[in-house]
């Protein structure tokens, strides 16, 4: 089952099932308004959803239109909790290695707590307050919860994953030393996340979710360039264990977003990377300590899509954006 949220003039939107060609949709009218009401009772109304899902594919749902017919937010536009892992063990090791810091080597994952009042859509354009400040895209993929219990395991956690999605960690590079050094967790470094179109529940995706992990390629694009074809097969942590390390002490409200980390892999100078920061790395790790990829600069344009095969339509859709300077 295929969800997205449309723009109706509210801060949550409108939500709509989505049929597996991607072409048209319908207002789940009557089942839920929002993607956050669905998650809040998602045993009780994933089951009405999907009659509805199974209606709009088999063609019997009347009152379906085009998707175009309708301006798409993202799936979840502000969420109560947005924790962020880095579960690609690949892109933290080429980071340290390229600014001669050790590993972090730790038993548990790393993960911090975001921004989580706003997510962009996927064709929005997202607003900066200066190129200085480093502006990087970060491709990955991420959960939408059910409600969790404080201290669920990680064998129970994977019966809490509702939904995927795919996202857009945008980041600035040049105040997250700043931040680091401090102790404390990201304010200033981590703006608002985006969302690509579509969530899509576990079964949608078929062979590429396995081991509570999206076993798809991200692929990303700046500008006419395709800056990486990423398999995603390398993610040390899977989406269960992220959930229990999360709720180990605390209690996950429905709704609450998790994202893997910047997708990243070992076969790095082949399939390129999701992220301007690890080639950078890269470049510094060759070049003795010299970078020459620039940040992203106003007006530069980033596209990202994950697929199972080439042929095969984008598993959430696409993220199209461009970034602007902010209007003051």
């Amino acid at each position: 089952m295929k969800l997205a949220t449309a723009y109706n003039g509210t801060p949550d939107g409108l939500l709509l099932v989505v049929a597996h060609d991607q072409q048209r949709a319908v207002p789940a009218t009557g089942i839920a308004a929002t993607l956050q009401a669905a998650l809040e009772n998602w045993d009780a109304i994933q089951p009405a959803l999907q009659a509805l899902s199974q209606r709009l594919n088999s063609g019997e749902c009347k009152e379906a239109a085009g998707l175009s017919a309708w301006q798409l937010l993202a799936p979840l536009p502000r969420a109560w909790q947005w924790l962020d892992g880095s579960a690609f063990s690949m892109h933290g090791d080429l980071m340290a290695e390229a600014f001669h810091q050790p590993p972090i080597n730790s038993s548990l994952p790393l993960m911090y707590q975001g921004l989580s009042h706003q997510f962009f859509g996927p064709t929005a354009d997202v607003p900066f307050m200066s190129e200085a400040d480093g502006i990087d895209f970060e491709g990955e993929f991420g959960i939408l919860t059910t409600q969790v219990a404080m201290g669920t395991p990680a064998d129970q956690a994977q019966s809490h994953i509702a939904l995927l999605v795919q996202i857009n960690d945008w980041s600035l590079r040049r105040l997250a030393p700043v931040e680091m050094k401090t102790g404390f967790g990201w304010i200033q470094a981590k703006p608002a996340c985006s969302m690509a179109p579509f969530a899509v529940t576990p079964d949608e995706l078929g062979a590429q979710w396995r081991q509570a992990r999206v076993q798809a390629t991200l692929e990303i694009w700046r500008n006419d360039e395709r800056y990486g074809v990423v398999p995603a097969t390398e993610m040390g942590w899977g989406f269960d264990q992220l959930v229990a390390h999360a709720a180990a002490m605390r209690e996950l409200c429905a709704g609450t977003v998790i994202g893997s980390g910047t997708v990243s892999h070992s076969r790095y100078r082949e399939v390129g990377s999701c992220c301007i920061a690890e080639r950078r790395a890269i470049e510094m790790i060759d070049n003795a300590g010299t970078a020459t990829t620039p940040y992203l600069r106003f007006g530069e344009r980033v596209r990202m899509l994950a697929h199972g095969n080439s042929d095969a339509l984008p598993l959430f859709g696409v993220i199209d954006q461009r970034v602007m300077a902010a209007k003051n």
